[in-house]
């Protein structure tokens, strides 16, 4: 634990600051810290449409569309007014524009921004299903998962009704839900495919039930479902879809050149905020990437971890302490020290950024994974932290402001516990009132 003044230096109080510790999502700190450092808050994806081919007079575009991701969360409906396949129907539309028809090559998927390791380092076979563990890609759509909607059947005993957001022919649903008077229901996507199995029962008296699984193959998700709208739309790709990998000597001509369409994402704070708030893992590990491909060239975890460790170093946190296994926190091979999360929080409050990361932070009592912490206290609407959880560990880190208005970083990871969570929560909590009631 580590509790430092912003103003004076002082550290107010210091517990195995040194000592390294599994920070669960307080690793988001650091990837959020760098990219919104060497990134800005302003910077933004952009997703191209590009041809290697000419269109011909009769509306047949002679040649592939491809679809080039560079680790764009924003692909979905969250920042779409709640409509999933938005920017697909906005591509479709400028494609139509064009005098587009038909393609008579294939719809490619390149998600070559990044390296193929889809899964992040140390992470649990166990959670693979789970949308926190959603797979990593660059060309990312939906959050890389689909919901799936159950509601009763007509009577018990009836099997369940569902749908799929988005409507989909990727996935295969296996529907072994039954109407009864309770509702438990179980997923299981089987490893390497898109199978979907459904277990359970649904109350009859429930309304619909929606729940969160991943998919397989990013990459491959989004060019199919683009392709589907843009059937929808009567424009047919004779070749099918393909992800590039599938094709060993892809080349394709300039961007600018042949570009057809581009789709900037929101700018990068807004994002953040997302992540930082909701904690939403697959972002942090999408920016991760992105980290390393702007300051490196390649967008791997690797080069992620080295690169990130250099920028820690220059800034005077020493690296040796700290292991980047991820971008999110879901690896429990991450370790950091209290005092290197206190020391990276001050270089944030004194960069051109530090608003902007302040302000992707949930709020005691108000926000975020802070929602329902802290309320009815001095600390409500003051504590500006990043929650942590993993099993048996608990972190928190950010900003208390005392009743001087004095600004303290602080840094609380309890790693390996035996109380109940709730415990481990109480404590932390009842520090952050301590450090909003301190008066000199």
């Amino acid at each position: 634990m580590a509790i430092q003044s912003l103003k004076t230096g002082e550290f107010f109080y210091l517990r195995n600051e040194d000592k390294e510790f599994i920070p669960a999502s307080n690793m988001k700190l650091f990837t959020t810290a760098v990219a919104m450092n060497k990134l800005g808050p302003d910077y933004r994806f952009v997703t191209r449409v590009y041809t290697n081919g000419l269109l011909r007079p009769d509306g047949v575009l002679e040649g592939d569309l491809i679809v080039r991701g560079c680790g764009d969360p924003s692909l979905c409906g969250r920042f779409h007014d709640g409509r999933i396949t938005r920017v697909f129907e906005m591509w479709a539309d400028s494609l139509a524009a064009r005098g587009i028809k038909a393609v008579s090559g294939r719809l490619i998927g390149d998600d070559n921004y990044f390296d193929d390791e889809m899964l992040g380092k140390g992470w649990s076979w166990d959670d693979l299903n789970d949308y926190y563990a959603a797979q990593i890609s660059a060309l990312t759509f939906n959050d890389n998962c689909i919901d799936i909607v159950f509601k009763p059947g007509d009577s018990l005993g009836a099997p369940g009704r569902f749908r799929l957001e988005p409507d989909t022919r990727y996935v295969e649903v296996v529907n072994q839900v039954v109407t009864g008077r309770r509702t438990r229901l179980s997923f299981d996507r089987a490893p390497g495919t898109n199978r979907i199995t459904c277990r359970g029962m649904i109350d009859v008296k429930a309304g619909e039930r929606r729940d969160t699984v991943t998919i397989d193959n990013p990459t491959a998700y989004c060019i199919t479902v683009f392709n589907e709208v843009l059937q929808s739309r009567n424009i047919t790709v004779h070749g099918g879809v393909a992800d590039i990998d599938e094709i060993p000597e892809f080349t394709y001509a300039p961007l600018e050149i042949y570009t057809l369409c581009a789709t900037p994402s929101p700018p990068l704070q807004r994002i953040v905020t997302v992540l930082n708030k909701e904690s939403n893992n697959l972002y942090a590990e999408l920016l991760f990437r992105v980290n390393a491909g702007e300051l490196t060239g390649e967008g791997t975890a690797a080069n992620a971890e080295k690169a990130e460790k250099e920028f820690f170093g220059a800034i005077g946190i020493n690296p040796e302490h700290l292991s980047l296994a991820d971008g999110s926190g879901l690896s429990r091979l991450n370790l950091i020290t209290p005092r290197s999360m206190v020391e990276l929080l001050g270089y944030m409050r004194r960069q051109a950024c530090s608003d902007s990361f302040y302000q992707t932070l949930p709020i005691a009592g108000v926000d975020g994974t802070l929602k329902g912490r802290m309320r009815g206290t001095a600390a409500a609407g003051n504590v500006h932290a990043k929650t942590g959880l993993v099993s048996r560990v608990r972190a928190l880190s950010g900003y208390a402001t005392t009743q001087d208005g004095e600004e303290l970083a602080f840094s609380m990871i309890v790693n390996f516990y035996s109380v109940p969570t709730g415990s481990a929560n109480q404590i932390q909590d009842l520090v952050c009132e301590r450090m909003v009631n301190f008066k000199r």
